[in-house]
C-alpha cells in the first residue's frame, strides 16, 4: 500500500507541475539579447545585468536568460530582439534601465514657457529684448507678454534687466517675465501699473520690490512680491493647459523619464486627470500640493482623486523656506560673500512654520520644503524635528521613522546639519544638473569655505541620508543625462572646470538616486525603480550605457525607447545602428 501511495503522490506532483507550466502566463512584451540592469547592486557598485525581460499586464513578469524568457513567448507576444542594434560589446552600445523618476518638476510652468516667450539660454540682454520685441509685434493689442527663463548670469554684462529696458520693446503690452529659477521676475511699466505697484507699495512677507535711486520700482520683483502681478494676469485657458501638458509629457518620455514628482497648479492636475480618463496619460505623476494652503482645503484636494492610483495621485505638501542663490534670495546663516548686507529672504517665520508642520503631519501629509541656503535648510530641519517629536508623543517611535520628509534642493547645508538628515530620515531631494549652471558663480556668492560643502551629494550618502535626484524642470532641461554627468564628474560640460570633486558620486550611486532613491522619496520603492518580478514595467532603452561609457559621452546619450506600464510610449524613428 505504501508503494502505491508514493506512486500516486508522485503522479499528482508531476500533474501539478505540468499544469503550472501550461498555465504560466505568456508575456505581452519581451526584450531578448539585451543588456538589462535590474537595479540591484547599483548603490554598492555591483549591478546585476540580465539578458532578457518579460512584461505582462503592466508589470515585470520575469527577468533572466534568453532561454528562460523565451519560454514565456506565445504568438501574441511582441518580441524585441536587440541583437538588431548591432551590440558588439555588452553594455557599451545600448542598455535597458529602470525608467527614470524625476523627483522634482514643474510641468505646468514648463508647458506655459513652451507656449509663450521662452528666454532659456539667451546670451545677452540685447538678445532677450529682441525676442521680447518680436513677440510684442506679433501679439494682439493689449495682450500680456509672459514667459521667461532668462538668466542674467549667462550674460557678459551681468546686470539685472529693468522696466525701462522692457519698455523700449513692449509698446503698450504689459510684460512680466520670470528669471529661470522663478524666484525673481522683471515687469515693465505697464505691468507694474496694472498691479498697482509703486515705490510706496509694501511687499508681502518674504518678498521684495527693488527700487532705484529715485525710490521708484526697477521692475524686479523678488519671491512673494511676484504675486502682486500674477494675480492680475489673465489665467491660461483650458486649451493652453492641455497643449502645455502634452508638450511637457512628451518631453519627459523622450528623455527616458517615466515618473515625475510635480508641483504645478491645481488646474493643471485636473488636466492630467482628464488625460488619464481619456487614456492619454503615459507619464506617472505624483502631484504636490501647496503647504501653506488651508488644511481643510488640502484634505479635500487629497480626497479628490484616489491616492493609490498608480498613474496619477496627489503627494507631498510643498513649502518654501527661501529663494535661490542666482537671485541672492536663498536664506543664509551669514551674508553673501558678494553682497555683505544681504543674507537672503526667508519665506516664513520659524514659529509659523513649526505650527503648520505639526498640524499637517498630524493629518498624514508628507512634507517637502524648498531650501537652498543653509539657514533655509536649518529652518526646515527644526520644523521636521518638532513634527517628529509630536508624532512620537502620539504614536510609536517606529511608526514615526517613516515620515519621509524632504528638503528640496539642499544646495548649501551646514556640515553640522547633514547628520540630522540621517537621524530624522529626511530625504535630500537634489538636482545635480544645477551645478553645471551654478558653478560659474556659486563660489562668488558663497566664498570658498561655504562653497566647499555646497551641492554635497556624497556627504549626504556618507552620513546615511536618503538621496533622490531630479531636474527642477523647466529651471533646467528635463534631460537626466546632464544631472548624471554632473553627479559623477562635478565638471562643467566642456570638462574644463571642476567644482570640489570630493562630493562626486559613482555611476551606480547616481543612477540609483535617479531611480530607487526617487521611488523611495514617494513611498513607491516596493513597486518602482527596479526591474524585478512584480515591479511596474517602466523601462528605458538607451543608445549608450551610462554605467560603462566614458564621462563625456554621458552627455551624448539618447533614448531609443521608453516603456510605461508595459506599453511603448516613445520610440525614436530609427533604432537600427
Amino acid at each position: 500500500m505504501r508503494r502505491i501511495y508514493l506512486f500516486a503522490l508522485a503522479a499528482l506532483f508531476i500533474s501539478a507541475s505540468l499544469f503550472a507550466q501550461a498555465s504560466k502566463p505568456a508575456a505581452d512584451l519581451v526584450y531578448i539579447n539585451a543588456w538589462i540592469y535590474t537595479g540591484e547592486g547599483l548603490w554598492n557598485g555591483r549591478p546585476r545585468v540580465v539578458d532578457a525581460i518579460a512584461i505582462k499586464d503592466g508589470k515585470v513578469l520575469a527577468v533572466g536568460t534568453n532561454s528562460e524568457i523565451q519560454k514565456l513567448v506565445d504568438p501574441h507576444t511582441v518580441v524585441h530582439d536587440l541583437s538588431a542594434l548591432g551590440v558588439t560589446k555588452p553594455g557599451v552600445y545600448s542598455a535597458i534601465y529602470p525608467g527614470l523618476n524625476d523627483a522634482h518638476t514643474h510641468l505646468g510652468g514648463a508647458g506655459r514657457t513652451k507656449l509663450h516667450i521662452d528666454l532659456t539660454g539667451t546670451p545677452s540682454l540685447e538678445a532677450m529684448l529682441k525676442q521680447v520685441g518680436d513677440a510684442a509685434k506679433a501679439a494682439p493689442a493689449g495682450h500680456w507678454l509672459i514667459g521667461g527663463n532668462w538668466d542674467h548670469t549667462l550674460w557678459q554684462r551681468v546686470v539685472l534687466p529693468t522696466r525701462q529696458d522692457l519698455d523700449k520693446v513692449t509698446g503698450e503690452h504689459p510684460a512680466f517675465l520670470d528669471r529661470i529659477d522663478g524666484h525673481i521676475a522683471i515687469a515693465n511699466t505697464a505691468a507694474l501699473k496694472a498691479a498697482g505697484i509703486t515705490g510706496k507699495t509694501t511687499p508681502p512677507e518674504g518678498g521684495a520690490i527693488d527700487l532705484d535711486s529715485a525710490g521708484e520700482p526697477t521692475g524686479i520683483l523678488r519671491e512673494s512680491a511676484q504675486e502682486l502681478v500674477y494675480k492680475v494676469i489673465p489665467p491660461p485657458s483650458h486649451d493652453e493647459r492641455v497643449k502645455g501638458a502634452e508638450l511637457t509629457i512628451y518631453d519627459a518620455l523622450s528623455h527616458g523619464i517615466t515618473s515625475v514628482q510635480d508641483f504645478s497648479d491645481w488646474q493643471d492636475f485636473l488636466v492630467y486627470e482628464e488625460l488619464e480618463k481619456a487614456g492619454k496619460l503615459n507619464l506617472r505623476i505624483s502631484e504636490w500640493l501647496p503647504f501653506q494652503m488651508p488644511l481643510d482645503q488640502l484634505i479635500k484636494m487629497r480626497a479628490h482623486h484616489p491616492i493609490d492610483d498608480p498613474m496619477l495621485h496627489t503627494g507631498m505638501l510643498k513649502g518654501f523656506m527661501d529663494g535661490s542663490l542666482g537671485s541672492h534670495t536663498a536664506a543664509l546663516k551669514a551674508p553673501y560673500a558678494d553682497e555683505p548686507n544681504n543674507s537672503g529672504l526667508p519665506q516664513l517665520t520659524q514659529e509659523e512654520l513649526n505650527k503648520m508642520a505639526v498640524e499637517r503631519t498630524r493629518e498624514g501629509f508628507q512634507l517637502g520644503f524648498h531650501a537652498i541656503g543653509d539657514r533655509g535648510t536649518a529652518m526646515a530641519l527644526e520644523a521636521f524635528e518638532l513634527a517628529h517629536q509630536d508624532c512620537v508623543a502620539r504614536k510609536s517611535a517606529s511608526e514615526c521613522l517613516n515620515l519621509r520628509d524632504r528638503v528640496e534642493h539642499a544646495q548649501v547645508v551646514d556640515p553640522a546639519d547633514i547628520p540630522r538628515f540621517a537621524r530624522l530620515g529626511v530625504i535630500a531631494s537634489m538636482q545635480p544638473n544645477h551645478l553645471l549652471t551654478d558653478m560659474n558663480w556659486a563660489e562668488d556668492r558663497l566664498g570658498p569655505k561655504r562653497a566647499a560643502y555646497s551641492y554635497a551629494w556624497k556627504a549626504f550618502l556618507k552620513a546615511g541620508a536618503p538621496l533622490a535626484f531630479g531636474t527642477d524642470y523647466p529651471v533646467e532641461p528635463i534631460t537626466p543625462f546632464r544631472g548624471l554627468y554632473a553627479a559623477v564628474t562635478r565638471k562643467n560640460e566642456a570638462g574644463t572646470k571642476t567644482y570640489y570633486p570630493e562630493n562626486r558620486l559613482t555611476r551606480g550611486e547616481a543612477l540609483a538616486a535617479y531611480t530607487q532613491g526617487s521611488a523611495y522619496a514617494e513611498f513607491a520603492e516596493k513597486h518602482k525603480g527596479m526591474l524585478l518580478p512584480g515591479y511596474d514595467a517602466d523601462l528605458v532603452l538607451f543608445n549608450l550605457d551610462p554605467y560603462t561609457i566614458n564621462d563625456p559621452d554621458i552627455l551624448k546619450i539618447q533614448v531609443l525607447e521608453t516603456v510605461v506600464n508595459g506599453k511603448i510610449v516613445y520610440q525614436t524613428e530609427q533604432k537600427e545602428k
